[in-house]
């Protein structure tokens, strides 16, 4: 019987995202890493590798399709309602021990997580998505970027039928990925997952290249909204939090940020769960640094209004949530407070 590894080899298409280097080697450009991969050698991720000095990427498979409410992904500033068809491959470039979907994303790594999936084909997504009543097509559950030739494709297809399209990524992105993918994809929410290097180093990657993708990003003109998992006694102290909001601050005071509630997961289950009052601290924290909508996420109803989208001008809510429930949604159409006619950023 084939080992997963083995199986996945034949679930792949060449990639254009690389270069060559000499006669050993090829540099993959798909995240930060940029891995120099040696001829019959895999990246980092363990699934883009190099075979007779052509770089290989995975194609033509999904392991996961779900239809959530996009508020779940989260985009807050995105169609309220929303209904988004998630889908998701196999395999990471981080190794986060506190992984909610590790069974997808470390499933190249893990012997425990092995996970079986299935072929499609982008028609049947699109048909996936409109049974589904969705709007949105989202790549998540793994880490979208070292799977992004095949969500470009897929993505193509369903901007063509109308729908919007979106990843759930860590953001250790290259500017030659986000090039490649600005033709076909809309929406971007990154994990900001702490502002300190050796926490980055934990999790096997580099603060730098997320930073450095954030402002691109939001230069490049995707829609973006982030993410941080606030987790006591790893990235929950006040420093580190008005680090990352004076940071996202400083590219626009009108980039959504979540700050989500943890759960022990996977291998880190030492850490309490994140309670309500660090999640309003950590809230608190982001608007007095500047940033306009600041949201509290995976503690409904305990963390006061901070799921609701609030006009920046003159303080009158405008979407109203319970949990991923929309209680009412006054911008609907237009995009603008009915009060004051302040534009509110997203896409509405």
């Amino acid at each position: 019987m084939s080992t997963l590894t083995e199986t996945l080899l034949r679930e792949v298409r060449e990639s254009e995202l690389c270069e060559t280097l000499d006669n050993r080697r090829i540099r993959c450009f798909a995240c930060g890493h940029l891995c120099p991969i040696f001829d019959g050698q895999a990246g980092v991720c363990k699934v883009r590798f190099n075979r007779g000095g052509r770089l290989f990427a995975p194609w033509g498979y999904v392991q996961t399709v779900q239809v959530d409410p996009i508020e779940k992904k989260p985009f807050f500033h995105v169609r309220p309602g929303a209904a988004a068809l998630s889908f998701g491959m196999l395999g990471c470039d981080l190794h986060c021990s506190y992984c909610q979907n590790w069974v997808t994303s470390q499933a190249v790594r893990d012997p425990a997580a092995g996970a079986p999936f299935v072929r499609v084909a982008p028609p049947g997504m699109v048909q996936m998505a409109r049974r589904a009543r969705a709007s949105v097509l989202v790549s998540t559950y793994n880490e979208p970027l070292i799977t992004a030739e095949w969500a470009a494709e897929l993505f193509h297809a369903a901007r063509a039928a109308g729908l919007l399209t979106g990843f759930v990524s860590n953001g250790n992105a290259t500017p030659r990925v986000l090039e490649f993918l600005r033709p076909c994809l809309d929406l971007y929410k990154v994990d900001l997952k702490s502002f300190d290097d050796r926490h980055y180093h934990e999790l096997g990657g580099r603060l730098q290249p997320i930073l450095d993708s954030l402002r691109l990003i939001h230069e490049m003109g995707f829609w973006l909204e982030v993410v941080t998992l606030v987790i006591p006694g790893f990235n929950d102290g006040s420093g580190e939090v008005e680090r990352i909001a004076a940071f996202l601050t400083g590219i626009s005071p009108d980039i959504p940020w979540h700050v989500t509630a943890f759960h022990p997961d996977y291998r880190m289950t030492d850490p309490p769960p994140t309670p309500p009052e660090t999640l309003l601290r950590a809230a608190s924290i982001g608007r007095s640094a500047g940033l306009r909508y600041v949201y509290a996420g995976n503690l409904p109803g305990l963390a006061g209004d901070l799921e609701n989208t609030r006009c920046h001008h003159c303080d009158l809510t405008l979407v109203e949530r319970r949990g991923y429930r929309i209680v009412r949604n006054l911008l609907e159409g237009s995009g603008a407070c009915p009060r004051c006619a302040t534009k509110i950023p997203g896409i509405w």
